[in-house]
């Protein structure tokens, strides 16, 4: 039996790699089953730029710039050349990622991208001529303003003051857009970005009300934070002439991919679009006889362009089970059903502490995913018996 190993990482706590890994223990611990792939995934988020260049064999360059919170952090970005093209990958959770937000100070009406639009301006002195921009597991929901004010974009308030945006909530100071000291090195340079595909600025679905929650916003916050991203993409169409608030991927990382697509001219794509041309995961699950993924949190936003969910939706084009191994299960996870995930479990196996659980989450998982395989060969044991017998029968 050849089982292919497709996990996304379980955020704050294990990359990919790592939940790959401990899948692959797990499955060794049968002895049998020596026919392994491992196919740890990127999404966008955290590992991606370590991860492709890993694969294009380039180079990580760090860079101080503002973290989330306003303070200086070390981050980074890849550079790797291919075909004459220099190309600068940056993963925005290196700059301004949930990660990077002290728990205790986590309001996404307070948290900033200005220094992605500084990874941005550091690629540019680099003289590429291709930016790769992953969008995933922000701290962040101010529309990408932050990062427009490093790139150059003044925000006006009515009495014609410069307004800093130093999270979502200032956006509501903001009364016009200014783009005349925008760095024109951005027009000659491509941008494309990997983003969640479903993910929209505005509305009921928007950014503020599926995701506000996740990154500490109470109840009254998320309401406000809403109202301010409204504020912002009227003002983008009354300055740029750009309706941003339902564009697809318009909603990534806190809005980020409204700001992308019309501070930069950048081209929003779905992350496994672009992902796709690095990692060939495609002809790998093709030739499984069963795949296991996994994911932090599997629920009702799982089917909306998660890894799980894309591996899924690749495998049923060849009628492969997938079986997805998780940290929680939450709300409308039984959608996942319809989205291609035959079976899905947690790993959490006693009432524990968050900390512990982390802590406990890379020999969870591999003794959940033995579990699971042992599931599967006591399956595989009952159809080879009843084949037996049938053939006996027919004798």
């Amino acid at each position: 039996m050849k089982i292919v190993i497709v996990p996304s990482g379980f955020k704050e706590c294990l990359d990919s790699e790592d939940v790959a890994l401990a899948m692959a223990r797990g499955v060794m611990r049968i002895g049998d089953y020596t026919d392994i792939e491992i196919v740890p995934m990127i999404d966008g988020g955290e590992g991606f730029a370590k991860k492709i260049i890993k694969l294009k064999g380039g180079e990580l360059i760090y860079k101080e710039v503002t973290g989330p919170v306003g303070k200086k952090i070390e981050s980074y970005f890849g550079m790797f050349i291919e075909n004459n093209t220099r190309t600068a990958v940056i993963e925005m959770a290196a700059a301004a990622g949930l990660k990077l937000v002290p728990l205790e100070l986590r309001n996404p009406l307070k948290t900033t991208t200005f220094g992605v639009g500084e990874l941005i301006i550091a690629a540019l002195n680099c003289g590429v001529d291709r930016i790769l921009i992953g969008c995933g597991d922000s701290g962040t929901s101010d529309g990408g303003a932050g990062m427009a004010q490093a790139l150059g974009i003044r925000f006006f308030d009515c009495e014609h003051r410069i307004v800093d945006i130093n999270g979502g909530e200032d956006l509501l100071k903001v009364n016009y857009i200014e783009d005349s000291q925008l760095d024109k090195r951005l027009t000659t340079v491509k941008i494309d970005v990997a983003c969640n595909w479903h993910n929209v600025l505005c509305g009921k679905k928007g950014v503020a009300n599926v995701f506000g929650p996740q990154k500490g916003a109470k109840p009254e916050q998320v309401k406000r934070l809403s109202f301010a991203l409204e504020h912002y993409a009227k003002l983008i169409s009354e300055s740029l002439s750009i309706d941003v608030r339902f564009m697809p991927g318009s909603g990534a990382s806190g809005g980020l991919g409204a700001g992308l697509i019309a501070f930069t001219g950048a081209i929003l794509h779905p992350r496994f679009d672009i992902i796709k041309d690095y990692i060939q995961m495609e002809e790998k699950i093709a030739g499984a006889d069963v795949v296991i993924t996994a994911e932090g949190s599997l629920d009702f936003q799982t089917p909306n362009g998660k890894i799980p969910s894309e591996v899924a939706r690749i495998a049923k084009q060849y009628h492969i089970p997938v079986i997805a191994i998780t940290g929680t299960i939450g709300e409308g996870a039984a959608s996942n059903y319809a989205a291609g995930i035959d079976a899905f479990l947690s790993i959490i196996q006693k009432p524990v502490s968050l900390e512990e659980s982390m802590l406990l989450a890379s020999s969870w998982i591999e003794e959940s995913t033995e579990s699971v395989i042992r599931q599967v060969a006591i399956g595989l044991k009952i159809a080879n018996r009843r084949n037996f017998n049938k053939g006996i029968l027919q004798k």
